[in-house]
């Protein structure tokens, strides 16, 4: 929308919900349930795509993925990773939020969805090279706790949640270090954050905000 901004609204991320995310990233903890993804040259045209559950791919294939999908969680909070509430008329029917959340239900095994998902990214995203559209879905058993915080045998709920990831690839779609990506929904400690999303940005003095303003459905004015 043409001269149509949004200020950046924002909100905290406590860090301590991150971690209790990332400590479960690991080849014998891992609760992924699935990964899915697609390949793009620097034109956007989509080169080919995959999806697949995560537990049929080799031990060494899972902890490379792992780690790709770790780097957004475990970001610096609040300056590489920062949490955005989602303006409310970008909420509704066709929107990017919509999708996600198809996504997310579907366990992303929806592939109209995540295909859309890849052709409105590679419309708008910059790149200088080809790159991967990395999405993992998880489930993560949240703990219960007692008053004095110490955990409780059974979880209480689940948070269910996607990650994505964009990142250079080379040779034979080899995957770099993620440049861009997000958490959705945000998460923390009681559960969902069902309107906010968490965007990281590896570097974040020249962000891609042409992902941010796909995500958040306006342009930004920083």
């Amino acid at each position: 929308m043409a001269g149509d901004f949004i200020s950046l609204q924002t909100a905290v991320i406590d860090r301590e919900d991150m971690l209790a995310l990332t400590r479960r990233m690991t080849v014998k903890r891992t609760s992924v349930t699935r990964i899915a993804g697609a390949y793009l040259d620097p034109d956007g045209f989509v080169d080919g795509t995959f999806n697949t559950r995560f537990l049929t791919l080799s031990g060494s294939d899972r902890a490379k993925n792992l780690e790709i999908a770790k780097a957004i969680p475990f970001a610096e909070t609040n300056r590489n990773l920062r949490r955005y509430v989602i303006p409310e008329p970008s909420r509704g029917k066709e929107s990017v939020y919509q999708l996600l959340m198809g996504a997310r239900s579907s366990g992303l095994e929806n592939d109209a969805l995540l295909d859309i998902f890849y052709e409105m990214t590679a419309k708008r995203y910059h790149a200088e090279q080809a790159y991967g559209i990395f999405f993992f879905h998880d489930r993560y058993d949240i703990p219960a706790k007692g008053a004095d915080h110490v955990r409780l045998g059974e979880s209480e709920q689940m948070f269910e949640y996607l990650v994505c990831a964009v990142c250079p690839v080379s040779g034979e779609y080899e995957p770099g270090e993620p440049e861009c990506g997000f958490l959705f929904p945000a998460y923390a400690q009681g559960g969902a954050l069902l309107n906010c999303i968490d965007i990281y940005q590896a570097d974040e003095r020249h962000p891609h905000v042409e992902l941010e303003e796909l995500l958040l459905g306006r342009e930004i004015r920083r």
